[in-house]
């Protein structure tokens, strides 16, 4: 539900923006109202997930978010959408690292973990592709008002399930919330993000982009330095600086700069330039959302026992730079069976792998009670990257395609040339993805350790032999 709506609400916004008169200035504020909320707060609430208790705020946190579904479902005017978005959003952010939290404190056993992550992951991995999908088809056959009221339903069932009797939290003796610390990442979280994604929708060279990036960053290292000396740390050194997490954290970086842009530019391509219906284009994505969760299950259940998360992770990241390199084949009447439908399953099988290991490595070695900010850590590497990655790759492929019809068109351009521009456009997007994630795989392996990682706390040990009786 909170992965899926930030993307659902992408394919409705026409709909929405005529429903509710939204100028073109304001429309895009009914994304990123969403995202600066989500991206925002998760530190502070993954630690609140610590202090509080998991099971109470992720109540709180699936409550919040159908209220404000509802509300936004029921919106009549512009205000009333983007304020029900951010509550949208900030209450993701408390539901997000209270559902992975309960899940790594859950399963302690091997096998069983391997399971539940193994689905986690599939869901995790595949939300943005089923947000769009679902987005498309409700905007289609219903109304945009839809992709708002399907998380009561969904809610529903998560607050049923929660409902049940859960393992009570040991929380930390005498701790307290690290105030300093919430103020400078949460400022800092928000400028980044509002930084960002005001340079994909306007210029790098506007002050409300480079000067919200800057405040973002001084915020940034000021948190950085207060972690280092604040008695009870927001985000404790010790947990990034571990070889296994840090790297994990760095790969769902890596990772979300990049999907984010995959499923943008792919589905502009398949409906401005092959004229695929809002459907028909969610359609052509449940083959990828299908390969990712096969990886998810056969790298959490399979893999990752007997060989850890470094050959997942190295192997996720190439399927990934594979197929990226294998879409910059497209044209502008490309066959979906010849031209899509291989590269994204293949990218769809790598995004498994690498949710399979990510999502499990990046809360290994974690004390319950710390179980609930390392959860959030992995989601603000996703949400960062995906902030910094639709920036840089828009304002790529605006390049590209601007530099296209300097260099081959002269006076005003035809369709087909303005096609054939935006096809170079996303093709130069591509070869840029397939880049990161080939370097991403470099990285990121030689960061990982070898081998498998060590028992969740609170795992039952081997039990120890019998030793023989002395005379």
């Amino acid at each position: 539900m909170v992965v899926l709506d930030v993307t659902v609400m992408n394919l409705a916004l026409p709909s929405a923006q005529d429903d509710l008169d939204i100028t073109d200035a304001d429309r895009q504020w009914i994304v990123t109202a969403y995202s600066l909320a989500f991206g925002s707060l998760l530190l502070f609430c993954g630690r609140l997930v610590d202090l509080i208790g998991r099971k109470a705020t992720f109540l709180i946190g699936a409550g919040g978010f159908a209220a404000a579904s509802a509300v936004g479902g029921a919106a009549v005017n512009f205000e009333m959408l983007v304020t029900a978005r951010a509550c949208q959003g900030a209450f993701g952010a408390l539901l997000a690292p209270a559902a992975l939290a309960l899940l790594t404190t859950t399963f302690t056993d091997p096998k069983e973990r391997g399971k539940a992550f193994g689905a986690f992951g599939a869901v995790a991995a595949s939300g943005a592709g089923l947000g769009l999908i679902l987005g498309g088809s409700l905007t289609s056959s219903l109304s945009w008002r839809w992709c708002m009221y399907i998380n009561l339903l969904f809610a529903g069932i998560v607050m049923l399930g929660a409902s049940l009797p859960m393992a009570k939290g040991v929380r930390k003796p005498g701790a307290r919330l690290d105030i300093p610390g919430v103020v400078a990442v949460s400022g800092s979280m928000f400028c980044l993000v509002y930084g960002f994604s005001n340079a994909a929708s306007h210029s790098w060279g506007t002050p409300s982009t480079w000067g919200f990036l800057a405040a973002g960053g001084v915020l940034l290292l000021v948190f950085v330095l207060w972690q280092a000396r604040a008695a009870q740390p927001l985000l404790p050194p010790w947990l990034v600086l571990d070889r296994n997490r840090g790297g994990a954290y760095l790969t769902m970086l890596i990772v979300g700069a990049c999907m984010f842009g995959i499923f943008l530019f792919l589905v502009y391509y398949m409906q401005t330039t092959l004229d695929y219906s809002a459907i028909t284009s969610g359609v052509a994505l449940l083959p990828m959302v299908v390969l990712t969760a096969v990886g998810a299950n056969v790298g959490n259940i399979v893999v990752m026992p007997r060989f850890g998360p470094k050959p997942l992770v190295i192997a996720g990241l190439l399927l990934n730079a594979t197929g990226m390199a294998l879409l910059t084949g497209i044209d502008v009447d490309s066959a979906y069976a010849s031209a899509l439908l291989g590269p994204t399953m293949v990218s769809g099988l790598g995004m498994g792998f690498i949710f399979a290991s990510v999502l499990r490595t990046g809360t290994s070695g974690v004390a319950p009670q710390d179980a609930g900010i390392a959860s959030a850590s992995i989601s603000t590497g996703q949400q960062l990257g995906g902030a910094i990655g639709t920036a840089l790759l828009n304002s790529i492929a605006a390049g590209a395609t601007t530099a296209y019809l300097d260099s081959h068109v002269q006076g005003r351009p035809t369709p087909a040339q303005f096609h054939l521009a935006a096809i170079d456009g996303y093709t130069t997007v591509f070869w840029w993805c397939s880049a990161i994630f080939a370097a991403g795989a470099v990285i990121c392996g030689t960061l990982l350790r070898s081998g498998p990682l060590p028992s969740p706390v609170g795992a039952p040990g081997p039990v120890p032999a019998k030793l023989p009786e002395t005379a």
